[in-house]
């Protein structure tokens, strides 16, 4: 253990470094405590500076510090690198694969038991978005571990508003949302999405009645996804990713409801719900049109209106979300372009009333790398991608953002990106990652 004099300024520019985990309970580790150690390997017990080891024993609530090769320890070791062996690990063997099999493990231990996907282990992080779980949805269903996807969707379903829509997030036990920050849209869109690539990779047995279970969430999204449209086809303005609102329609919401339409559509056909199909097909119909006619102009900027720059949700309009337009290619080199910053990575947007500085976002980089492999611009994608790998932090995990000097920073680990890395791995492995069929 060292104190934190000792401990380079770069390694505590994050709050968090990495993670405890023994199935039900969730501890994070700080920098101080991860500098000079390590993770044994495809596990979550942490090999000290003095050769001993720390983890975290099933049934207890704070991790304890044992002798190496401690026999509760080695048993947790045994279950992780098993456990992973339910699924396949992406990536080319070295540091691709290494970095997969942490995400995995970092996605599992945020994974509460009652299908609550934290976004991270700290302060106001500790809550689950329906954003963020969706693409850890996706992810876990991809790499083969359909039960922890499975067990998401469940858990949307269950805190899924009357209405139809989501709150922005919501507390791990279910109960609702932990202040009044206001609700957003695009749930709906990756809601139905996440569900829709479960379900291509579900095992067939038992396939049907699972996804009539959650018929009623996509039935209820997708109507209410529908029923929002204006004269013009546009959704309402609502707060984005960035968390936070804009006066006209954004690419943010506008996108991933396309993909929801679009998902909802097949997922009907899928059980014979051929009126539900219909009414949404309109829907999708009127918002792609809405989408060329408003946003395909201006190169998908965030905003309809022109007024609010660039926007790194541009990729939500491709592959694994959307069939790009023909244009979208262009589009997103000259928004990838605007957005890069001296670090080498990406800030969501250059909205000129919000300023994002030099810091940059592993998710928001992780979008191109994620389109670029969908849209098969393999070395565009692959540059992204190793910058991303690059910034693993010294136990290997993925922060949520970059500093201007080029450390990690914010919370480590952050679900989504781990979730994004494991997408663009597999895309870029195996172009296995379907797109919802545009509704016709």
């Amino acid at each position: 253990m060292y104190d934190d004099h000792a401990v380079p300024a770069e390694v505590l520019a994050a709050s968090t470094a990495g993670l405890f985990d023994n199935g039900t309970t969730t501890t994070a580790i700080t920098p101080l405590q991860a500098y000079g150690a390590s993770y044994i390997r495809n596990s979550n017990v942490l090999r000290l500076p003095s050769g001993r080891w720390q983890y975290l024993p099933a049934g207890r609530t704070e991790p304890v510090t044992v002798e190496a090769d401690d026999p509760g320890a080695l048993r947790q070791i045994a279950e992780s690198r098993a456990w992973l062996k339910l699924g396949t690990v992406p990536g080319v063997p070295g540091p691709q694969r290494d970095a997969a099999a942490r995400a995995l493990l970092s996605m599992r231990a945020l994974l509460q038991p009652n299908g609550a996907s934290t976004a991270a282990w700290h302060s106001i992080w500790k809550y689950s978005w329906p954003r963020d779980s969706s693409f850890v949805s996706a992810a876990f269903a991809h790499t083969g571990h359909s039960r922890e996807a499975y067990q998401i969707l469940t858990y949307n379903a269950a805190t899924q508003r009357a209405d139809g829509t989501w709150e922005a997030r919501t507390k791990l036990d279910g109960s609702g949302p932990p202040d009044g920050r206001e609700w957003q849209l695009d749930g709906n869109g990756w809601v139905p999405w996440a569900t829709w690539q479960w379900y291509q990779t579900a095992p067939l047995d038992d396939r049907q009645a699972r996804l009539s279970s959650l018929y009623p969430m996509i039935q209820r999204a997708a109507d209410y996804a529908a029923g929002s449209l204006d004269a013009a086809g546009l959704p309402p303005a609502s707060p984005d990713y960035w968390e936070l609102g804009t006066e006209t329609a954004n690419i943010g919401t506008a996108a991933p409801l396309l993909s929801g339409l679009n998902s909802a559509v097949d997922l009907a056909n899928a059980l014979g719900r051929s009126d539900d199909a219909a009414r949404w097909t309109i829907a999708a119909d009127r918002l792609s049109t809405a989408i060329s006619k408003h946003f395909a102009p201006l190169g998908y900027q965030r905003t309809v209106d022109g007024l609010h720059g660039f926007d790194s949700a541009a990729a939500f309009m491709a592959p694994p979300f959307n069939d790009a337009p023909a244009d979208l290619p262009a589009a997103l080199d000259t928004t990838y372009h605007a957005l890069v910053r001296p670090n080498g990575g990406v800030v969501p947007g250059n909205d000129p009333d919000f300023d994002w500085g030099d810091v940059t976002w592993t998710p928001s980089t992780s979008f191109f790398a994620l389109a670029w492999a969908g849209l098969a611009e393999t070395g565009k994608a692959q540059a992204a991608l190793d910058w991303l790998l690059s910034k693993r932090n010294l136990l290997g995990e993925l922060p949520e953002l970059v500093d201007g000097n080029g450390n990690p920073a914010s919370t480590v680990p952050l679900a989504w990106t781990a979730s994004l890395l494991l997408l663009i791995l597999i895309q870029l492995q195996t172009h296995s990652i379907k797109t919802p069929p545009p509704a016709h």
